[in-house]
């Protein structure tokens, strides 16, 4: 939301204490950035919740790459990796679903729901501010019959002015008051609103990363090789490239 006061001529009366309009300015001032941070934070989520399940479909699909290898046609054990491999990634990815599907109920479609209200606050500012230039344009018109000679179509102007203004001038007040009592309000219930929200979040991802904790603890004790430590396994490797490295069909010109 954006707001910008129209530039009109002001009347000499001020029709607005200074201390009025700081307070409006300021409460509306938080909400302007409680709707920026709002809508940051829901695309936010959603490009994490994309993210994730990109993740893990790109796991599912290694995984089934890896299974169409001739390789787990040659070599049993292999075959026997590769499957432990395949199954836990597609329980990594039912999971992930899960969680995914928890967050955009719970916190995304909430945030979303949250940000939908601004509109209609953006728009009762704007009359807010349409009713105050009214105001401050017959109070101005007031002024300058009330300095002319008193004379009688003078007094009559005067008169209708002043009827003129009466409505509008209330009109702005109730405008006026009912932001000011409801702006702080608003802003004071965003924790009520979003604290179940986030709590969900943090249950979501516990509960994902205690099944990812499982999922991947079941695959290593199936394919760990008993006395194999990391480091064995890359000198075990290195040794293996360097092999390759040394057939004449790989070797430098």
């Amino acid at each position: 939301m954006s707001w910008i006061p129209f530039k009109i001529g002001q009347p000499k009366k001020q029709i607005v204490p200074k201390t009025v309009e700081r307070d409006f300015e300021r409460e509306y001032g938080k909400l302007q950035q409680l709707e920026e941070q709002t809508k940051r934070l829901q695309k936010d989520m959603k490009k994490s919740t994309d993210a994730d399940l990109a993740m893990s479909k790109s796991a599912v699909k290694i995984s089934l790459d890896l299974l169409s290898n001739p390789l787990c046609e040659q070599d049993q054990d292999f075959l026997n990796m590769v499957t432990a491999l395949d199954m836990a990634m597609k329980r990594m990815d039912a999971f992930n679903q899960e969680k995914v599907n928890q967050i955009q109920k719970t916190v995304i479609e909430p945030l979303k729901r949250f940000g939908s209200v601004f509109p209609s606050l953006n728009m009762a500012v704007k009359r807010r501010e349409q009713a105050l230039q009214d105001y401050r344009r017959l109070q101005a018109k007031v002024e300058k019959y009330e300095e002319k000679e008193k004379t009688g179509p003078v007094l009559a102007k005067l008169h209708q002015a002043r009827e003129e203004l009466r409505p509008v001038q209330e009109d702005f007040e109730a405008k006026n008051k009912q932001l000011l009592d409801e702006m702080p309000r608003f802003y004071g219930s965003r924790l009520d609103y979003f604290q179940p929200s986030f709590e969900s979040l943090i249950r979501a991802q516990v509960v994902y990363y205690s099944e990812m904790h499982k999922i991947f603890g079941d695959l290593t004790q199936q394919l760990d090789q008993p006395g194999h430590s990391d480091e064995q396994r890359e000198r075990e490797n290195e040794a293996k490239l360097s092999e390759l490295r040394a057939l004449s069909i790989v070797a430098d010109d």
